[in-house]
């Protein structure tokens, strides 16, 4: 049913939970799983003047990257680290669909009930809205 699985990363703790489902829907489906991390580009300043910038948070978030890619290559997953830039959630989104991702398998946080209208905003809940496949968020 799914054949390639998109696993967004801010390489917090609440992502080995969704990595962990992402593997087993992988090894069920027989389909890859592509680790994308977004770095947060600033904006109105040009690219340019924050280049070694930029290259340092590439570089620190590729070497990150290495465990949960080795987690999945381990267990037989084909795996696809990516680094892309821009605003997290807009860049998720086009990744997917730019890439025929079928499945988006992410981390959200939980919020009470009484916290229900501050959680509208969150990353996970506009790739939830806009991603144009299904979207799993493991809390």
């Amino acid at each position: 049913m799914f054949h390639r699985i998109l696993a967004p990363l801010d390489f917090t703790q609440k992502n080995f939970r969704a990595l962990e489902i992402a593997r087993q829907i992988a090894l069920q489906n027989k389909a890859s799983v592509v680790l994308l991390h977004v770095i947060e580009t600033v904006e109105h300043i040009p690219d340019e003047e924050l280049k070694g910038f930029y290259e340092k948070l590439e570089a620190t978030a590729r070497e990150r990257m290495r465990l949960p890619a080795s987690m999945m290559l381990e267990r037989d997953v084909c795996v696809d680290p990516e680094v892309v830039y821009g605003r997290r959630a807009e860049e998720i989104v086009r990744y997917a669909t730019a890439n025929d991702v079928d499945l988006i398998v992410m981390s959200s946080h939980k919020i009470g009930a009484e916290e229900a209208g501050h959680g509208w905003a969150t990353i996970s809940y506009k790739v939830a809205v806009l991603a144009q496949c299904p979207v799993l968020l493991v809390k």
